[in-house]
Formats: C-alpha cells, structure tokens, sequence
C-alpha cells in the first residue's frame, strides 16, 4: 500500500526546493504541495510507524500504526516496525552526539526518564544521496597528534604533556585523556582558542576540508565546544551511494547533503556539541567509543543480493537497506520482500507495481510503498523517462 511520509521542519534543514525532504513530498503528496513554502526548513522525511511522526496510508488518511495494531501479521507478528526510515536534507550542522547501547539505555531511561525518553539503543546507517558531509569517530592517535601539535591554540588548550601521551601511549586511554581535556575546558578558553584558530584559517594557507568544516561549523555554532571536536573526530566525505555505520557510542554528526538514514526506534541522544541544547558531558566521556580510525575505515560497505540491489547489512538486527538500481535497458524487475515487511521509497524513475494477486498501480519518483509480510514480491515494469533509470531504497527487518 502506498504511505506518505511525515515531515519534519527542523531548523537545520535545507530551505523549500532545496531541500530533497520536499522534493522527494512534492511529487508524492498533494496536502504538502498546499503548504509548501520557500522559506521552510524541510529537514526529515519520516517513513514508518514512529510514535512521534507515523505515516499515513495514502488512500484513506489512516495512521500506519493503526493498520499495523489491527493486522500485525503485517510485520510479522512483532508489535511495531522495529526501524524508521528517513530522508535527512541538511544546511546547518547537527549536534556531534552519540547513542547508549540497548544496556546504557535502558539504565539511563530509568534513572533520567525526563532526558532519555525510552530504553531502546539507536543504531544507524546513512547513506549519501549528493555529495555528503559528516563526522564519525576519532581520528587515529598519531594523526591526532600531528593535528594537535600542529596548531598552537589547541596545543595550549588540551596541554602539550597530554597530546604527547598520544605519542608515547598510541591508543584509546590517550584519545580519552586529550577529549577529556577539551570536554573539561573552561568556555573562556574555549572562545580564546577558536578566535585564534579562525585568525589562522583566514590566512588561507591551511587544508581545504579542514578550513571549510572549521568555517562552517563556527558560522552556525561560533564558540562552540563542537567546534573544536572537528580537530578530534574524522572529516567524511562522502558521495552519492557511500555509507557510514553509527555504532553505539561512537561520536558522529552531520554536517551538509542529503541522505538516506534508517535507525532502530529510539530518541536516545546524548550531545557533545554544535547545539543550544543539553550536553551531558560526564555521561558522554563515560560511554564514549575512543577507538581510532582512517577515514576510510568508516565506509560501509554494501553487498551485492541481486543483479542490481546491494545490501546494506549492519551488524544489528533492527534494520538493514538494500539500494535498487535498475538501469534504462531493463524492463523488468523484481523487488523480493522480507518475512516483517519492508518500506519502499523511489528516488528515480517510473514503474507500474504489481503486488501478487493485486492490482498494478504506478510509483513515481517521491513515491512510498509499505510492503505487508504477506507480499513475498514486488513485480517492477518500467517506463523508462530517466537518464540514471530507476533508483529506490528499501528499509526491513535485518534477518539475512
């Protein structure tokens, strides 16, 4: 059955037509092309039966969550989807957070209920759709040395005694030491250390990643802690079809580009930086993954299931995504379903669908599809209008 997502208009998303979140809605939902407005930072697309934003059926207006209540041999008999499924469009820097494991999480949900609202890990994987901006884990000691070493105003922050034990002592005790440091930092020093380090990238003589990330992350957060966890964590950059993983307690965040992300159920966030709201930093230092790595250790790799699917299969059991790219030369194509459902989403391209047994109806770029247990198929027949052919995303239950 065909869904609509819901949307979501966080301030840090990309404005109106920029924006993928509306562009993917506009094509899909015609209550949405109403109110549509330039000005409006359309951030997420939420696809799923979340409590906080569940999609509608698009036929009838009617709540996912109630269809899945009624009938849940819809998703397998389990009382929820246990994923959400989003497309994220983002101007403005997200906070650099992690996520407590299912144990931290539930210890936390008991003892600050008000802060961690459930018990629940949230596990997530982001998968670029343009050019993608992002940080995720720490960088490894000795290039976390040089970084340090290199720019005097952290030198004096963090203290050169402790950057050294990165050199004598190359591990995650060492990393832990150094963020520590800066976590625990007064926010005079914090200003002083990030005005002298703008003076310095003004001259335009530095890295150009590292002078774009440092510049965009300090217009949106100027004297921001975050700001100087740039210098810590890995720059990814990443393109159209590249993934991260976000284990929990690994620090990351997002920083620009459009992308596809599917996450187990939870609001659990504990922040670090670029953001106005809470940091809970003794928390945050606690669960913290200090383990560090290249920026090419943090791509995901996918795994071909098809002669034109790849999986994204993470080590959790919440979810996993498999990217179907079927070029202009196919007619025909097959996309297989799962024993809890799944959730479709084009993002290219014309077909006409046909569940087993049921009529065929069309899907569009925009369009979303939720996929009951009882579909063992989704039958595509194509009619070829794109230059990349057809392109779609599907979240389901990960039991490979």
């Amino acid at each position: 059955m065909e869904i609509l997502g819901n949307i979501k208009t966080y301030d840090w998303g990309s404005l109106g037509s920029q924006s993928k979140v509306a562009q993917l809605a506009l094509k899909n939902d015609e209550n949405f092309a109403k109110e549509f407005n330039e000005s409006t930072p359309y951030a997420e697309l939420w696809m799923g039966d979340h409590v906080s934003g569940p999609s509608l059926i698009k036929a009838t207006g009617e709540s996912i969550s109630k269809i899945i209540e009624n009938d849940n041999s819809s998703i397998g008999g389990t009382k929820s989807l246990p994923f959400l499924f989003k497309v994220l469009s983002i101007t403005k820097p997200l906070s650099i957070q992690v996520h407590p494991n299912k144990e931290q999480a539930e210890r936390l949900h008991a003892s600050r209920p008000d802060v961690y609202k459930d018990p629940n890990h949230k596990p997530e994987i982001s998968i670029a759709l343009t050019d993608f901006l992002a940080l995720c884990g720490f960088r490894t000691p000795t290039e976390l040395y040089n970084l340090l070493k290199k720019y005097q105003p952290l030198t004096d922050l963090i203290g050169g005694d402790t950057i050294d034990e990165l050199q004598k002592q190359p591990n995650n005790e060492s990393i832990k030491m150094c963020y520590t440091k800066l976590m625990h930092s007064p926010q005079e020093e914090i200003v002083k250390c990030i005005a002298e380090l703008s003076s310095i990238f003004k001259e335009g003589k530095e890295d150009a990643t590292l002078t774009k990330v440092f510049d965009h992350c300090n217009h949106y957060f100027p004297n921001d802690i975050g700001v100087l966890s740039i210098f810590f964590l890995n720059i990814v950059q990443m393109k159209p079809g590249q993934a991260i993983f976000l284990a929990a307690n690994v620090p990351h965040a997002y920083l620009s580009g459009d992308c596809i992300e599917c996450m187990a159920c939870s609001d659990n966030v504990i922040r670090a930086g670029l953001t106005p709201k809470f940091k809970d930093v003794e928390t945050l230092l606690e669960m913290l993954d200090f383990t560090g790595n290249t920026v090419e250790e943090k791509f995901f790799q996918s795994i071909p299931v098809g002669p034109y699917s790849e999986l994204f299969k993470p080590p959790v059991k919440d979810f996993a995504v498999i990217q179907v790219k079927v070029p202009n030369s196919v007619q025909n194509y097959c996309i297989e379903n799962r024993s809890n459902g799944s959730i479709i989403i084009v993002l290219k391209g014309n077909a006409s669908a046909a569940f087993k047994g049921r009529e065929l109806f069309e899907l569009k770029e925009g369009s979303i599809v939720f996929v009951p247990a009882c579909i063992k198929s989704v039958g595509l027949t194509f009619n070829h209008s794109d230059q990349d052919g057809f392109i779609a995303y599907q979240a389901l239950y990960n039991d490979f």
